[in-house]
């Protein structure tokens, strides 16, 4: 006779979460902090934004981007989700400039939803999202400047953006026109994985390599940030310099 066998049920293999912290500043030389940014502490919704301060009331157009993106369901598609309200985002500022008197007003945005160890990333201007993986840094968003284009042209190289003369002039914002383009990204992620949203603050001012050596470092998100912040900080921080840093662990 055959002793009977206990079947224990496999248990189901859990994803791994998002934990993460924000951080701004407003540098060393603007009187005023015209980033916003959105941290969750669900572990979901992530987000850096920088108003365009040449235009005036810049930091009007990055909290109403933000205002805009924490209405964000939990449930549903995230990349019509976000796509939606950022073009909501849009026509809020667009009418605010209008009130203003007419002039352009804007804001960059990169955002991020996190979902089952799936990274939704949308963005519009040259704030980016950067992925640490196995000590290896990638930008995972694509900068929407003349400087991007150009170096898509093949009319300069890489190493040469940064001190064009048009190095920060964007080609798209929220708020700038009447309609709004944006693009987006979905990411898998493993446990393991760092995750950096920042505004043109940071990597004005900081390397590639230097930010993957301090993302590396880190102990948690919080240090993360104020090691970025503080390198920016050290190097002049002309512009104002805001970062979300979000790591991705086992449960």
């Amino acid at each position: 006779m055959t002793a009977p066998t206990t079947l224990v049920p496999l248990r189901p293999r859990v994803p791994p979460v998002s934990v993460g912290a924000g951080l701004t500043h407003v540098g060393l030389v603007r009187e005023r902090n015209e980033d916003s940014i959105l941290t969750d502490p669900a572990g979901a919704l992530w987000a850096v934004a920088d108003g365009m301060g040449g235009h005036g009331y810049g930091d009007v157009a990055s909290d109403i981007v933000i205002d805009s993106l924490v209405q964000a369901p939990d449930v549903g598609d995230h990349c019509a989700i976000l796509v939606n309200l950022l073009q909501q985002a849009n026509t809020k500022i667009h009418a605010k400039a209008l009130e203003y008197g007419g002039g352009t007003i804007g804001s960059t945005v990169t955002v991020m939803i996190v979902d089952r160890a799936i990274g939704h990333i949308a963005w519009v201007g040259d704030s980016r999202a950067y992925l640490l993986r196995s000590g290896s840094l990638r930008m995972l968003t694509r900068d929407h400047t003349v400087v991007q284009e150009l170096v898509d042209q093949g009319v300069i190289r890489t190493d040469q953006a940064k001190s064009h003369i048009e190095a920060n002039v964007i080609t798209r914002a929220v708020g700038s026109s009447d309609s709004l383009d944006v693009d987006m990204i979905e990411v898998p992620f493993v446990a393991g994985d760092r995750i950096l949203l920042c505004t043109d603050g940071l990597t004005a001012c900081v390397s590639d390599q230097l930010i993957a050596s301090l993302l590396t470092s880190a102990d948690n998100p919080d240090d993360a940030c104020k090691k970025l912040v503080t390198a920016a900080l050290d190097r002049g921080a002309p512009d104002n310099i805001s970062v979300v840093v979000v790591f991705i662990v086992e449960v």
